[in-house]
């Protein structure tokens, strides 16, 4: 695949993502039993997009990989259809949410001097909870079953960012540097 390819694909596919999530959660399109979960609990609400957003760390790494620190140029891009379709209260939380988020990460990346593998580990244990309550809050769909559950997706999207970066490093390629 050619590197204009691979940089269409991965940087689309993050900024379409990105859309799609925050689309889920515009108060219209939340339906009881398909993409939210009401519970009589303490736990509150669980939305779909809680279940999915882990994928865009997944996404955004890739992006990362192939145009380096101009992938927060893609999150602004990304902002804009989201501001048209969800309204400036959902994409100022997405996007101050996700500056958190970029900011701690660039820290652990910038100043810990630990292999790309550790930093993706040690970054995502900080920024995750972060981006996730902040994101939560400002939005207004902070539950603890939000929360959790939005913690743990993206926990599993950053596990398998870092399996598919331990697979490259044993079959011998060498990693991206961090951008």
């Amino acid at each position: 695949m050619s590197r204009a390819a691979r940089v269409t694909l991965s940087v689309g596919a993050y900024v379409a993502f990105i859309v799609l999530v925050n689309w889920l959660f515009i108060p219209e399109n939340l339906i009881e039993g398909v993409t939210q979960w009401s519970t009589n609990s303490w736990m509150g609400t669980l939305y779909l997009a809680n279940v999915i957003v882990g994928f865009v760390f997944v996404l955004r790494d890739y992006a990362q990989r192939e145009i380096g620190h101009k992938v927060l140029l893609a999150t602004a891009l990304a902002g804009l259809p989201v501001w048209w379709l969800a309204g400036p209260g959902l994409a100022i939380a997405s996007l101050t949410a996700f500056i958190l988020s970029e900011t701690t990460d660039w820290a652990v990346y910038s100043f810990t001097g630990r292999p790309l593998q550790q930093r993706i580990l040690v970054s995502s244990l900080l920024s995750v909870p972060v981006d996730t309550l902040a994101f939560q809050h400002l939005a207004g769909y902070l539950t603890p079953a939000a929360f959790v559950t939005e913690v743990l997706s993206k926990a599993v999207g950053v596990a398998i960012v870092w399996w598919l970066l331990r697979m490259r490093v044993g079959n011998g390629e060498t990693p991206a540097a961090a951008h």
